[in-house]
């Protein structure tokens, strides 16, 4: 095991063959692979088999983490404006990008880019800033439409499209929020500081498992380094009793849990004590709006 705070390039990756061979095959699923779907060449039927998540790339996780009567994610509540207002933003692990959107939406952050490890995750949340951006529009364009006709002063149609056209209550996400597929822990270069506010919700768990201690030291490295003087990084860690329930995924989870030594309890001083952030704040112990199982607390790490 590595813990020191400078490790030299990508986490190793796993041992001998098999382990090589597991690695080989799961990583499928970061490529957008179906990871699940049976086929008979003979023509016949095969029972489909379940469908893994080994990087926690679950394809509809917004749906069962959020109580289904509240409409905005609860994490959002509990960020503070100047966190992200005309910043610059990372979301590591973004998902379907809902949170990364949301955030945009919310703050007016200067530029937000959303990474993920899943190709097909990142193509739906290119397809989820599309949909969210047209029905701006037409949101938009229905309230001012409503407000014109309400309006007891004259308007020419050329006047009334110009007000429907300036009409966006947001700005063009198209020039603020951006996806893009990646391995976050795959290497340290580049890493350069170009970032204000850095976030990484649920998702250390899953590196841990994936690419064990060094694998975490990685990324918490990779951070400090991406971020700014003054810089925030949000981190929502998954409990220890969570590793427990996922450390059957794949076959290098199941070796990487068993060799685990910096467990999540120790995450705060890590950060603070050794790769050199100056203090930290607790925002969220519960949330209210998400299911139980999600109650996780929010940290915020100051540069």
């Amino acid at each position: 095991m590595t813990t020191s705070t400078e490790p030299e390039g990508a986490p190793p990756a796993a041992k001998g063959t098999k382990r090589e061979a597991n690695r080989k095959r799961s990583s499928e699923q970061g490529e957008g692979g179906q990871g699940g779907a049976g086929s008979s060449g003979g023509g016949g039927w095969q029972k489909r088999k379940k469908e893994v998540f080994i990087y926690g790339n679950y394809k509809n996780y917004y749906g069962y983490r959020i109580d289904r009567n509240v409409g905005e994610d609860p994490r959002l509540e509990a960020f503070k404006k100047q966190w992200f207002e005309n910043k610059d933003c990372l979301d590591i692990g973004c998902n379907q990008g809902l949170v990364t959107i949301g955030l945009a939406m919310k703050f007016n952050c200067r530029s937000i880019l959303g990474v993920d490890i899943d190709s097909g995750l990142i193509e739906t949340a290119k397809w989820n800033l599309r949909r969210i951006m047209r029905q701006d529009k037409v949101a938009t364009k229905n309230v001012k439409a409503q407000e014109l006709s309400d309006s007891p002063s004259q308007s020419s149609p050329g006047e009334v499209a110009s007000e429907l056209s300036n009409g966006n209550r947001h700005q063009d996400l198209f020039k603020i929020v951006s996806f893009r597929r990646e391995n976050f822990v795959e290497s340290m270069d580049g890493c350069s500081e170009q970032y204000d506010t850095i976030l990484c919700l649920s998702v250390t768990k899953w590196i841990h498992l994936n690419w064990g201690d060094d694998g975490l030291v990685t990324l918490f490295v990779k951070i400090w380094r991406l971020l700014r003087p003054g810089g925030v990084f949000i981190m929502e860690p998954q409990p220890w009793s969570s590793y427990k329930n996922n450390r059957l995924v794949s076959e290098v989870a199941k070796e990487n849990f068993n060799t685990i030594c910096i467990y999540p309890e120790t995450f705060r001083e890590i950060l603070l004590d050794k790769i050199g952030f100056r203090s930290v704040e607790l925002i969220a112990d519960r949330l209210v709006g998400t299911v139980s199982g999600f109650n996780r607390p929010i940290e915020v790490y100051h540069k």
